[in-house]
């Protein structure tokens, strides 16, 4: 393993392996309204422009994870996605330092972002992490009673 990042509770961060994808997609369905198949995450693996890297514990139980888009001197979180349990824990604030910390070895000077709006916890840790809102989308999130939510369009500097 040539990348590995500390995290808080005895967890660590590493890049995805193939095997990942199932575990990916149950985390990914706990937190958002629509997840994303297994298929999707296979397919992120299958290509080196987007990363995908995995908060674990030793046994390599997967507690979180973050994947991004790389494009020229831009990056994308396209997700990032924390098992309830582990919410609260900093498991997300350890996922992006790593990503960031592995970043710098790219060509990405910026990095872009979509957040629901009303989510407080991940807009407040984007925040403190220097992202900045730069635009709205109006009804891009679906919601399970039919409505729709904006999405914060937000974007930091790296390096």
């Amino acid at each position: 393993m040539d990348k590995l990042w500390m995290a808080p509770q005895g967890l660590h961060i590493e890049p995805a392996e193939n095997g990942d994808a199932p575990r990916l997609a149950q985390i990914h369905d706990q937190g958002f309204f629509r997840g994303w198949p297994a298929a999707d995450f296979v397919a992120f693996l299958e290509d080196r422009m987007t990363p995908i890297y995995v908060a674990c514990d030793a046994k390599r139980r997967i507690a979180g994870f973050a994947v991004i888009r790389l494009v020229a001197d831009e990056s994308e979180l396209l997700t990032i996605a924390v098992d309830p349990k582990w919410r609260g824990k900093g498991v997300g604030r350890a996922l992006l330092d790593a990503v960031f910390a592995d970043l710098m070895l790219s060509p990405a000077k910026k990095m872009f972002l979509e957040v629901d709006e009303q989510n407080s916890p991940a807009v407040r840790l984007y925040k403190k992490l220097g992202f900045a809102t730069i635009s709205a989308r109006k009804g891009y999130y679906p919601r399970p009673d039919g409505s729709a939510a904006t999405a914060l369009v937000m974007a930091r500097d790296l390096g």
